[in-house]
């Protein structure tokens, strides 16, 4: 009898594996799933590829050592990297990202909240390594490692600045998507 249900329990897990690849196999060569980038994904494909996302990064950034307090003048540079390539679609602190990333699926995170979830070391692993199918490409192929550092020290310190600190630290009073509001006298 033990015997039946070792081997009637082998034959069960083979048939459900085998009926979840085939289900994967007709939703993939079907083209069941919308892929289009005007419709969200549905909660399960987002909540998976979010997961997936976070703990390939934590796995992958352990190696990546950051100054503890980075300096002042490598966040200045960082911040000046930041408004070139980044600022269009993450925005700032007072600055809207431009309007197009807006309807980017999934939608850049606004990293003066978003990079409070993140370490340092995942940050920069991010930075330099890019993330598959969001739109973030691998800035460590054409960045140098001291640039991607300093990217990286901006970023982390992101969530504590103002719109004057970002201002002052970009150059611009005016936000990437949209002028800014002009200051009361």
């Amino acid at each position: 009898m033990t015997k039946n249900f070792g081997a009637g329990l082998v034959l069960g897990i083979i048939g459900t594996l085998l009926f979840a690849v085939a289900v994967w196999l007709t939703v993939a060569y079907t083209g069941a799933y919308n892929v289009a980038a005007s419709n969200p994904h549905a909660d399960a494909v987002r909540w998976t590829l979010d997961t997936t996302m976070h703990r390939s990064v934590a796995n992958r950034s352990g190696a990546v050592e950051m100054p503890e307090s980075p300096s002042e003048q490598l966040i200045a540079e960082g911040a000046r990297h930041y408004a070139e390539s980044c600022a269009h679609c993450h925005g700032g602190p007072g600055a809207e990202p431009a309007g197009w990333s807006r309807v980017m699926h999934p939608e850049p995170p606004h990293l003066t909240e978003a990079a409070t979830e993140w370490t340092a070391s995942e940050i920069h692993w991010i930075v330099s390594n890019g993330i598959k199918l969001s739109g973030i490409p691998a800035f460590g192929s054409h960045h140098s490692a001291e640039e991607i550092v300093a990217l990286t020290a901006f970023v982390s310190a992101l969530p504590g600045l103002t719109a004057d600190n970002y201002a002052a630290l970009t150059g611009s009073r005016e936000s990437v998507g949209q002028a800014a509001e002009p200051e009361s006298e």
